[in-house]
């Protein structure tokens, strides 16, 4: 490989969010960090150089995307998803929980249902609960290894529950599915039937492995595109969540209109220079870093579970279909509760995972690790887990 992503980086004392928060949220300081969704790799040198070159500037005064930005994107959707995008259909947040929360607020009212899937990324109720409004779930149905839609029940929950807002994780975090374009395009006649504006959270959509193919879900029609929100970021892609700058991709001007105004609201302007900076670069020349990093990330799968076969064959891997996050299943350990599969995980293993139970009582008795990391971490988190099991 040309770059490298075997060497350790010491993280701690970096502001690290997945190190240096161990001890105020009660975690052995000892313990392996592999639950929160960003990589222990450095990111491209190309955008190592963009922002090295802004930093020597030394001004950092309010600063919006130009041209370059723009077609970097552009370009990078149409060669990736094979997706075109218009300059003005793009609106930059901090972040794609932000946009959710924004969206949230624009397009339901307190009191009103919004429609998630559980197990899912647990911010989504997070922040349908603390904007004041109710969660509706319509719980992934596990079988065969991996999640389905249980469509009946998903416009059931829609018509009683009166939603006009669905959170859709596309590829699905935590349990790693790239829905088929057969599967997106129910969702959309279910959802245009009814009047259920989907906001699609597409933010591991770069990263799919084998046969798995993400579809935009705004490219499956006209009318999915001109009754959907597309929350994209480089953060996921290219390790860049620290520096606070999304892609929001609406279609519909008048969706598009309300959202702005909503986050206006807020007083979010100019987003982040260094934002703006390292995702032109990371879009317009970073496809080769990328694509290794990728490489390199499904190697990690394949060896989670060979290793896992090999000395706890108990554990079984959900295979990631996308996204560097592992779902792993404790299912087989009848005699142990999930507390206290969780507490040998953390406590006896000194590995730090992201609690299945977090993400809907859904994920009782599953783990999910963040497999972005040198091989020798991996190794050494997976014989600590195998040794107290």
């Amino acid at each position: 490989m040309k770059f490298d992503f075997d060497s350790v980086r010491d993280r701690k004392n970096t502001f690290a969010i997945k190190y240096d928060l161990a001890e105020k949220r009660n975690k052995p300081l000892d313990a392996i960090s592999l639950w929160v969704a960003d990589m222990d790799f450095p990111t491209a040198p190309c955008i190592q150089r963009a922002l090295e070159e802004r930093a020597k500037h030394g001004i950092f005064g309010y600063s919006r995307p130009d041209s370059r930005y723009y077609q970097a994107v552009k370009n990078w959707f149409k060669s990736r998803h094979d997706f075109e995008i218009q300059d003005e259909w793009i609106i930059n947040t901090p972040g794609v929980v932000f946009a959710i929360a924004s969206a949230i607020r624009a397009f339901t009212k307190e009191g009103d249902g919004v429609l998630i899937q559980k197990p899912v990324y647990y911010p989504f109720a997070n922040v349908i609960t603390l904007n004041k409004r109710r969660v509706v779930n319509n719980s992934l149905v596990f079988k065969n290894d991996h999640y389905e839609i249980d469509f009946d029940d998903f416009e059931k929950k829609i018509i009683e529950e009166n939603v006009r807002l669905f959170i859709f994780c596309s590829p699905h975090n935590p349990g790693g599915r790239v829905w088929k374009k057969e599967e997106l395009e129910k969702v959309s006649e279910i959802c245009l039937r009814h009047n259920v504006l989907v906001l699609s959270d597409e933010i591991h959509s770069d990263i799919t492995f084998g046969e798995n193919h993400h579809t935009v879900y705004a490219k499956l029609s006209s009318q999915a595109a001109q009754n959907s929100i597309i929350c994209t970021s480089p953060s996921k892609t290219f390790n860049l969540a620290g520096l606070q700058f999304s892609n929001i991709i609406i279609q519909n001007e008048k969706i598009r209109n309300e959202l702005q105004t909503e986050i206006d609201r807020t007083g979010y302007d100019e987003p982040s220079l260094m934002g703006i900076a390292a995702s032109t670069a990371a879009y317009a020349e970073g496809q080769e870093w990328f694509d290794e990093a990728k490489k390199y990330i499904w190697d990690n799968v394949l060896f989670t579970e060979k290793y896992l076969s090999q000395h706890c064959p108990k554990i079984r891997v959900v295979k990631p279909e996308g996204s560097y996050l592992v779902w792993l299943d404790f299912h087989q350990f009848t005699e142990l509760s999930d507390h206290e599969i969780s507490d040998r995980i953390l406590h006896k293993a000194k590995v730090w995972l992201d609690y299945g139970k977090m993400f809907g009582s859904e994920g009782e008795k599953f783990h999910r690790i963040n497999v972005a990391t040198p091989r020798s971490i991996l190794e050494e988190a997976l014989q600590r887990i195998c040794s107290v099991f």
